[in-house]
């Protein structure tokens, strides 16, 4: 007879957890009171200063935002992983001072260069974790705490290193890169697990044919209409009497864009405040990092009709 999960052999549960301790230990983060107090005070002091700069060029340039494509924050960390990395294997291979032992080695100044671009990554990342949101936030938060520590123990590494403790320093700048490396396996899961700063209409193509919305009365001139077309949300704007459509969930976080306000030719997010032209779907505020897909729309016999987005390369039918 076949044993149930709660007579299951010991071998069974050992697999068990093999195989589920990572989701296991995300929901004991989030159980953590303290890592929830934190994060509404940390909120409480950052928020208002990123909103005061929110449109500063400065502050969508550490967002990635329409220039890089994607958010900047993942490919700085592979800096100062690269650079700790070089120093420990420099630690282990015993070439990790000057001549002296004393005077500034390899493996200090990998050290030092690790811990500048260690600050530049942490600009980033608390730029982004800013525009998160929930549970994503807290792990978030979780994930900065890791950082930090791992930039303190490197810190203290180098410190170690110049003052000619070599033995010190090789214990603390290993104890730097196993806590950064808990910290990337938590940003994996940020990414991975939880799809942060991803697209989300990356693979959103239908209808394959042209669909009625709304009736063309539905439609007035200057307000964003939602509806969903066969299964995709879509937003509808009339401008000076011509019918624009796009993706009507916002490419940076979800959000649907016609709860949003409209500027000019833009239609702003309503969560995290991206801003995007109705005609064309570029960007014209981040922190998005990806346009809207557009959808093709005309009127037909009193009603709005829209059809999916053209897959890439591929010429427009006539």
């Amino acid at each position: 007879m076949t044993g149930t999960v709660e007579d299951a052999s010991p071998a069974s549960r050992a697999a068990r957890v093999a195989t589920t301790w990572h989701r296991d230990a995300f929901e004991a983060v989030q159980r953590w009171s303290w890592l929830q107090d934190l994060n509404d005070r940390v909120t409480a002091a950052v928020e208002p200063v990123y909103d005061r700069y929110r449109d500063n060029l400065v502050l969508e340039l550490m967002h990635g935002g329409r220039w890089v494509g994607h958010s900047l924050h993942p490919a700085l960390s592979d800096l100062p992983i690269g650079l700790w990395s070089s120093t420990f294997v420099l630690d282990l291979a015993g070439q990790d001072g000057g001549d002296d032992g004393r005077r500034v080695g390899p493996a200090a100044t990998l050290s030092a260069a690790g811990l500048v671009a260690a600050a530049a990554t942490a600009a980033t990342g608390v730029a982004d974790w800013n525009v998160s949101d929930g549970e994503d936030r807290r792990v978030g938060l979780f994930h900065g705490l890791l950082n930090g520590a791992a930039m303190a123990l490197q810190g203290a590494s180098l410190a170690a290193r110049l003052a000619g403790r070599r033995g010190t320093a090789r214990t603390l700048g290993a104890g730097s890169l196993a806590v950064t490396a808990a910290a990337g396996f938590v940003g994996g899961h940020l990414v991975q697990g939880r799809a942060v700063m991803v697209n989300r209409v990356a693979t959103t193509t239908g209808p394959t044919r042209w669909v009625r919305a709304v009736e063309d009365g539905d439609l007035p001139e200057g307000t964003p209409v939602g509806c969903e077309v066969e299964g995709r949300k879509v937003l509808l704007f009339r401008r000076e009497g011509e019918v624009h459509a796009l993706d009507d969930v916002c490419s940076h976080a979800g959000a649907l864009l016609h709860r949003g306000e409209v500027q000019g030719c833009a239609i702003v997010c309503p969560l995290h405040f991206s801003a995007f032209d109705v005609r064309d779907g570029s960007i014209v505020r981040g922190p998005a990092h990806h346009p809207q897909p557009v959808l093709p729309a005309r009127v037909r016999n009193g009603w709005v009709e829209v059809r999916g987005s053209q897959p890439r390369g591929r010429r427009k039918s006539t």
